[in-house]
């Protein structure tokens, strides 16, 4: 892959040896941070450290989440190849690819048009072709393609959006960020029609999901 060099492939088995190490397990996530490209999604001031357990700034003021953070939400949704799955924040693209890689049907949206923009084109230029890249609200989602086996919120929301809710499908399951300044990784399951199970996970922190209300 252009600009992949053997030293950049060298960091990532690095990288993946230690999610090893912080209790990821899941093959189809640790193959696929070890082989999608991540220098490749950060503005090129940070491309040296790129494969640092750290979160990086991007344009429009958003994040490139840490590698564990992507790692942990991605194990937690318990994904199957060929799942249909809404991803909340598209942001650098990082985590849509790694979706991707694990073979999910992907729609993912972004509310920062230069995001979206960017995401647009990095997205296929690297081999990655979510079904839609969406240009909205993820407060919203995006129910002309709902129901959906997963949705993946990659900002902290201050509480669940409802509409996200109503657009998983029975048996679905749901990893959200929740909390104001400082975040609990919720995993809702869908079990019935009007009924809902949520498992509490640990800390984390994230930039604010942003909508029509912000």
């Amino acid at each position: 892959m252009k600009q992949d060099t053997t030293k950049h492939q060298g960091k990532r088995r690095q990288l993946v040896e230690l999610l090893k190490q912080k209790g990821i397990t899941q093959k189809a996530v640790l193959n696929a941070i070890g082989e999608i490209p991540r220098h490749l999604f950060l503005d090129s001031s940070f491309v040296d450290h790129a494969y640092q357990d750290k979160a990086f700034p991007i344009a429009s003021d958003q994040t490139i989440s840490q590698p564990y953070t992507v790692a942990f939400q991605s194990e937690q949704l318990q994904l199957e190849p060929g799942m249909k799955v809404l991803e909340i924040g598209t942001g650098s693209g990082y985590q849509t690819a790694v979706l991707c890689h694990m073979g999910a049907e992907v729609y993912t949206i972004e509310r920062q048009h230069e995001l979206f923009r960017i995401s647009l084109k990095r997205l296929p230029a690297l081999g990655f072709n979510p079904k839609k890249l969406i240009f909205g609200d993820g407060y919203k989602g995006f129910p002309e393609r709902a129901p959906y086996d997963r949705i993946i919120v990659t900002a902290g929301a201050p509480s669940v959006p409802e509409a996200l809710l109503a657009q998983l499908v029975i048996g679905g399951k749901m990893v959200i960020p929740v909390g104001e300044h400082q975040q609990k990784m919720l995993v809702i399951t869908r079990t019935s029609s009007t009924d809902f199970e949520q498992l509490v996970l640990g800390d984390f922190r994230f930039v604010p999901l942003l909508g029509d209300k912000n």
